[in-house]
């Protein structure tokens, strides 16, 4: 029986440790979102996680605000916004393929 040294330039090891890589960051979205325990079964976003999830600018965002096109809850200086109203906006935009 022969036996050879396996290291990390290995095909295996680097595909093993691409896959221990995914998995650690799917356990970390996961770790993440059920952190976050809604209140009245409601979860709330900032403005910068609304910007990041619809890849729109803080200041797009604002202006969706002033227009009125977006609803938000301000207390005190702090805006925040209510999960299923940024759903309703989407499916309100929602252009169907018509084919």
């Amino acid at each position: 029986m022969k036996h050879s040294l396996i290291d990390q330039s290995d095909e295996r090891i680097i595909s093993m440790l691409g896959i221990i890589e995914k998995l650690s960051h799917i356990i970390s979205e996961i770790n993440t979102r059920t952190m976050k325990r809604p209140l009245n079964n409601e979860f709330y976003l900032t403005d910068k996680e609304i910007c990041e999830k619809l890849k729109v600018s803080r200041r797009t965002l604002q202006e969706w605000r002033y227009s009125g096109r977006i609803s938000y809850i301000q207390i005190g200086g702090k805006i925040i916004f209510r999960e299923s109203d940024i759903q309703a906006l989407l499916e309100k935009h929602l252009r169907k393929a018509f084919r």
